[in-house]
């Protein structure tokens, strides 16, 4: 479906909703699905627009949306909807999710007691979702399967052999590596299994609305055990948490979670850790499918990460099963070189400078990050308005002799200069892989353009190694050829 097809249908939900037209309409970052969402607003109401031509996804998150949101839970309001036309609107939870508030908070130096506070705001949420959300849900709704049995298992076991173990060379012995898949699995089902599992329970799904915490993206949703959800979170590898900081957030998730149902925290033990390794497992095969297949650098960049995690569970944790072929295999994943440094061997950083025109909003960070910078050119004088210049751009030598003549101008990039260089030496100091860099105008053709081509030859020249990358693009020229 094209845009115009797309924005007419959520035109009618907004409008049904607000009884205005929006004003407004923005693409968001892309998640990794596919599904796109837009933030519609008109003044002060505004709302997020969803499109997935996923059709089943759609039934089981809007069955799930008015079920949790009918008993209190902590989810956005559904609007509307127009299923259909595989699109939906949502209560606007603002754009802060827990993860980018992590990182603004400087997570990876020093995990604050105001950062424990956030985290366990949300899991005391948690066993609401888990107890207290299977009030009369019907599971047969849930997407792709109604429980995480044997099936579902085996389906992330198996992603994890044949797109991480296979792809990063690990020798095993199949047949006995499946006879441990097996008992596995019986040890996981021998766990109560009838809670709601909401599946994909990470930083990235949880925002953060006026402080307090509300919950997203649980389409996949299902029957299954507490375990997973906790382990999911606090094993989570993009966050990669400190050993102390996850034995305290368990420990206040199993008191939380005695508020709902009578268990022990040993009975509860008994199983977590299995279900933290399965969750890890399921990660590594999302890994190496788009790290060591795609040679996504962002999934590669986990890799380290995880590989952490499982040295910990390796050293600290004893199952109450015996699985000798798995054990072998995490095994030689921790003690692989290569796999340690395969991020480092493809790790580079890639600065998206875009031009753009303020008339058409701020270009979408296509990365999904989030964050990155937006300089305003619109202080400096603009060529533009010189009849000698007008059908010109900021890539013309009549342009560039213009405005490098204006001292303001050198003023302005200098100081841009200056925070980017920071920011860049951070990023490759930190391994991060993207950094989005703006400068937009009125029409994006001359100041805005003769900026990002100023900022690209300043970063050519200070980071001439192969590890920086810079992605030049200009909007609106793209779109006037």
């Amino acid at each position: 479906m094209n845009n115009d097809a797309k924005f007419e249908i959520f035109n009618q939900l907004y409008n049904a909703k607000f009884g205005l037209e929006p004003t407004q309409i923005v693409k968001l970052p892309p998640s990794g699905s596919y599904r796109e969402y837009y933030r519609l607003g008109h003044g002060t109401n505004t709302a997020i627009a969803a499109y997935n031509e996923d059709v089943k996804e759609n039934e089981a998150f809007i069955y799930l949306t008015k079920h949790f949101y009918s008993l209190g839970l902590p989810v956005p309001e559904l609007y509307g909807e127009n299923l259909s036309k595989h699109s939906y609107l949502l209560e606007d939870l603002s754009d802060e999710m827990l993860l980018s508030f992590l990182e603004e908070h400087n997570y990876e130096c020093n995990i604050s007691p105001e950062i424990m506070g956030v985290y366990k705001a949300a899991l005391e949420q948690l066993p609401r979702f888990q107890v207290t959300g299977t009030k009369h849900l019907d599971y047969s709704v849930c997407y792709p399967r109604h429980a995480f049995d044997r099936q579902s298992m085996m389906w992330d076991l198996n992603y994890f052999k044949y797109y991480f173990l296979k792809l990063a060379k690990v020798p095993f012995n199949e047949q006995l590596l499946e006879d441990d898949f097996q008992t596995f699995t019986d040890f996981l089902l021998s766990a109560d299994c009838n809670y709601f599992l909401y599946r994909d329970f990470q930083t990235r799904n949880i925002m953060l609305k006026n402080g307090n915490p509300y919950f997203i993206d649980y389409q996949g949703g299902r029957k299954g055990a507490l375990h997973y959800d906790i382990g999911s979170i606090l094993f989570e590898a993009k966050t990669n948490l400190p050993a102390d900081a996850r034995e305290e957030l368990l420990e206040h998730y199993i008191v939380s979670l005695q508020k709902y149902v009578d268990i022990s925290r040993d009975k509860f033990l008994e199983h977590y850790y299995g279900y933290v390794y399965i969750r890890m497992m399921q990660a590594m095969g999302a890994y190496g499918f788009r790290g060591l297949y795609e040679k996504k650098p962002l999934f590669l960049q986990s890799i380290p990460l995880v590989l952490n995690h499982l040295e910990w569970l390796v050293n600290n944790v004893k199952l109450p099963v015996e699985l000798p072929e798995l054990t072998k295999v995490w095994n030689t994943l921790v003690q692989s070189d290569y796999l340690r440094n395969m991020a480092k061997a493809h790790f580079s950083l890639i600065v998206n400078i875009n031009s753009f025109s303020y008339k058409r909003g701020i270009p979408v960070d296509e990365s999904s990050n989030g964050g990155g910078f937006v300089f305003d050119c619109r202080a400096m004088n603009n060529p533009g308005k010189l009849e000698l210049y007008k059908n010109l751009t900021g890539k013309d030598p009549e342009v560039i002799s213009f405005l490098d003549a204006e001292p303001e101008t050198v003023l302005f990039l200098n100081d841009i200069y200056s925070l980017i260089d920071r920011n860049v030496n951070k990023y490759l100091e930190r391994g991060f892989t993207q950094l989005m860099v703006n400068f937009g105008c009125t029409g994006g053709q001359h100041r805005s353009v003769y900026a990002a081509e100023k900022l690209r030859q300043h970063l050519l020249a200070k980071f001439p190694e192969k590890n920086v990358i810079l992605a030049l693009r200009h909007r609106e020229q793209e779109m006037n050829r």
